[in-house]
């Protein structure tokens, strides 16, 4: 009655949602220090890792606990190291903690890593590609005229 704001229009449709709703935010799914996962883990949402995985992660955001291991190869947005990892590392920001123990390259855009956490492999920063102006620049053929 006393609102300024718009009301969100009803659409015909009532599976349709509202402009105004909002997705709220997943919460992250736990592997817990007693569980060991044989195989791979693929998803877009958050993982926190305090057991055993098996095999290759692909996530949005890996969360490796203090008692967590993954050996296999990662790839995510962000990931968050106290536990162990063998395998390579591929992720724009990866943050490693003073109870970290990696076993293998990491690929990266920002790397942190605390006093204390142990790292054996290469660190690698992400190659963007050139522009394609750069890159390839036009060749003039000498039987071309001008």
């Amino acid at each position: 009655m006393f609102s300024k704001a718009a009301k969100a229009e009803k659409s015909s449709d009532p599976s349709a949602p509202l402009v105004s709703e909002r997705k709220a935010p997943l919460a992250a799914s736990l592997i817990s220090q007693d569980f060991t996962l044989e195989g791979g883990v693929a998803g877009e949402g958050e993982l926190h890792v305090d057991g055993v995985i098996r095999g290759d992660v692909r996530i949005g955001r890996l969360t490796l606990g203090d008692t967590g291991r993954i050996e296999g190869s990662i790839e995510a947005e962000a990931v968050d190291i106290r536990g162990r990892v063998v395998g390579a590392i591929t992720a724009s920001q990866v943050r490693l903690y003073s109870t970290a123990h990696v076993d293998g390259d990491i690929t990266h855009e920002q790397l942190s890593v605390e006093t204390g956490a142990y790292f054996q492999g290469r660190s690698l920063k992400f190659q963007r590609p050139a522009p394609a102006a750069l890159a390839a620049p036009e060749r003039i053929s000498a039987a071309e005229p001008a």
